[in-house]
């Protein structure tokens, strides 16, 4: 693994009709599938998504589409790398949190993942 793709990547690459999923996926194509990963967080991230979506619908087609980007994840998730929040990585997040960098809980969860990998 080279590239850890944070939640907006995976986001991006959700919506394929985008011009950001052009431009990610003509980056992405000159390196082999096997040079990337995502991580336990994004999931977090993206089924805390889904999961308010479905409970804030109020029509049934919202529920609908709330579901559908749940099997999107899961699909997307079950063809993935995904690297765990482990050990290390809540030491090196620990680290971060001294330095007081000014960046999301989730975010510095992510980057936690890379640097201890």
């Amino acid at each position: 693994m080279k590239y850890l793709l944070d939640t907006d990547h995976l986001s991006i690459l959700e919506r394929q009709s985008s011009a950001e999923y052009v431009i990610l996926t003509a980056r992405m194509d000159q390196h082999p599938v096997t040079d990337f990963a995502t991580s336990v967080v994004s999931f977090h991230e993206q089924t805390l998504g889904c999961h308010t979506r479905v409970n804030r619908a109020k029509r049934p087609a919202e529920v609908l589409r709330g579901y559908e980007l749940f099997k999107t994840v899961l699909d997307l998730y079950s063809s993935s790398t995904v690297l765990p929040f482990d050990a290390a990585a809540a030491a090196a997040f620990d680290g971060l949190a001294a330095l007081q960098i000014r960046a999301g809980t989730m975010d510095r969860r992510i980057a936690a993942i890379v640097i201890c990998r």
